[in-house]
């Protein structure tokens, strides 16, 4: 019997004409499953396109690329984030520093503790400072009163001001625990969007390297920050990795995560 005449009788019989029709079904349920019902019964799933189904199920995000992201030969950051920048100061480093913040009261207040829509600085973990600052210098991170205090700044004085604003009192509450009842972004993220959760990098349960501790920032001035990463506006995040996250979220989300982060604000100075 050639390989023919095995195929149409293996055809005519009913059990493998059943059991294949079954299997086909079988697959053709399971993808509707997986691909469509299980992802739409979340609360924050869009559908776009088969595609962006398959990244989904499979977890990676669908696009690797970033609209917002610099042209080619241009960097988010010309800051190399080095383990050092975090060492505790000299206590003359800190001095310097003290006196450098001076021009820096008017927005981030005298203690480092904003009254505006500024970021507050107190206890701020030094390489961050140190970071923006030298993004501001650079043109990196836009702010037309930033650019222009920072654009006189030296390498000495940006680590003296970053030394100072590290050892003021951390006027903030106890960090961010699983304990509370947190929005879901900030607690888990959001894993079909590829959002890792806000408490993974920026102080509470960990702190990535870099990150700014958020607790008690002023809550306007978190929105406006996450409206332009969104947009792209704000670009000085390595990776761009707050924008392809900031992307993802909706308004309600973004304003639940502000107010979250701002409802520790220390008592009025």
């Amino acid at each position: 019997m050639d390989d023919d005449e095995g195929g149409m009788y293996a055809w005519r019989n009913p059990w493998f004409r059943r059991s294949l029709v079954s299997l086909v079904a079988l697959a053709v349920v399971s993808i509707l499953v997986g691909f469509v019902w299980l992802p739409s019964v979340h609360a924050d799933y869009t559908a776009g396109g088969i595609w962006a189904a398959i990244c989904r199920a499979a977890g990676v995000p669908s696009s690797w690329g970033d609209k917002s992201a610099p042209k080619e030969g241009q960097r988010s950051t010309d800051v190399v984030l080095d383990r050092s920048m975090a060492r505790a100061a000299a206590p003359d480093a800190v001095g310097r520093g003290a006196t450098l913040a001076l021009n820096c009261t008017m927005c981030h207040g005298a203690q480092g503790m904003s009254m505006s829509n500024a970021p507050n600085l107190a206890g701020q973990y030094p390489e961050v400072v140190i970071k923006q600052l030298h993004d501001y210098k650079t043109g990196k991170r836009s702010s037309a009163i930033m650019e222009a205090l920072s654009a006189r700044l030296s390498e000495q004085d940006i680590n003296d001001l970053a030394a100072y604003f590290a050892s003021l009192p951390k006027a903030r509450t106890a960090p961010t625990t699983y304990d509370e009842t947190l929005p879901a972004l900030v607690r888990v993220g959001a894993p079909l969007r590829n959002v890792a959760p806000c408490i993974a990098c920026h102080g509470g349960v960990d702190q990535k390297f870099g990150a700014p501790w958020l607790e008690g920032m002023p809550k306007d001035y978190l929105t406006s920050q996450l409206k332009a990463f969104a947009k792209g506006e704000r670009h000085n995040d390595p990776e761009a990795q707050m924008r392809n996250m900031a992307r993802t979220m909706t308004p309600k989300e973004i304003e639940e995560v502000s107010t979250f982060y701002a409802r520790k604000a220390p008592p009025a100075q």
